[in-house]
């Protein structure tokens, strides 16, 4: 799981960062608002952790900026001891939880694993892209009527490409999602998997794989 912790607070950053990985969470920080912003906007993550007061943006604009952009990542705002304005506040705008200052660092990862779960709770998601059809928890996916045939990281890895459909994903951002931050191997072994896939999708008429030159992958319609 992803998340981003916006923090201006450098030692309160890194005993969150510390005990969110110690949790096997992959953690990208941000120091102020305008990089958070950057950040939320430009990667996908899980759950993402705001501060209310950060130095050139605030974590409520930061929120307001997501969820005008539909964005629905759940969001946890770290608030002031006595700022039950600040709670108020922050729901109104769309924030999914808040925990005051200061706090247990295990009351704050059992907060985000309950977003995790509620945001993921539900009916099995479907993601569909043309004639191609991925269900990610049951691990299969068609194409048309024809189930493909494979591996559990190309499961992965096509499940991450529909999920971020029609926009480009470099190397690195599949390598930490389909394989994990710690991974220290051979990046062209992205373009491995991208050519097998290739190969099972080559019978679709408008599904396709395209590289992005100096930038990445995008799944989406096939050129005709």
């Amino acid at each position: 799981m992803r998340v981003l912790v916006v923090e201006d607070e450098r030692p309160l950053a890194r005993a969150l960062r510390r005990a969110l990985e110690a949790e096997g969470f992959s953690v990208v920080l941000a120091a102020n608002g305008i990089d958070g912003d950057w950040a939320a906007r430009e990667h996908n993550f899980d759950v993402i952790v705001l501060d209310v007061m950060l130095p050139g943006m605030s974590g409520y604009d930061i929120c307001r900026n997501l969820r005008a952009a539909g964005d629905n990542t759940p969001i946890l705002f770290l608030t002031a001891k006595d700022g039950e304005y600040d709670e108020a506040d922050a729901l109104d705008i769309g924030a999914d939880d808040f925990v005051s200052k200061p706090f247990s660092p295990v009351v704050l990862v059992a907060r985000l694993r309950a977003l995790l779960r509620r945001s993921s709770a539900g009916p099995d998601p479907t993601l569909t892209v043309g004639s191609l059809r991925v269900e990610p928890e049951r691990h299969r996916a068609w194409l048309g009527e024809q189930e493909l045939r494979l591996t559990a990281r190309e499961l992965g890895l096509l499940s991450y490409l529909a999920h971020r459909a029609e926009h480009v994903v470099s190397k690195t951002e599949i390598l930490e999602h389909v394989w994990d931050k710690a991974f220290d191997g051979d990046a062209n072994v992205v373009e491995v998997y991208i050519g097998h896939l290739r190969r099972k999708l080559a019978s679709s008429k408008d599904v396709s794989i395209d590289t992005v030159r100096g930038v990445g992958y995008r799944l989406g319609g096939r050129k005709r």
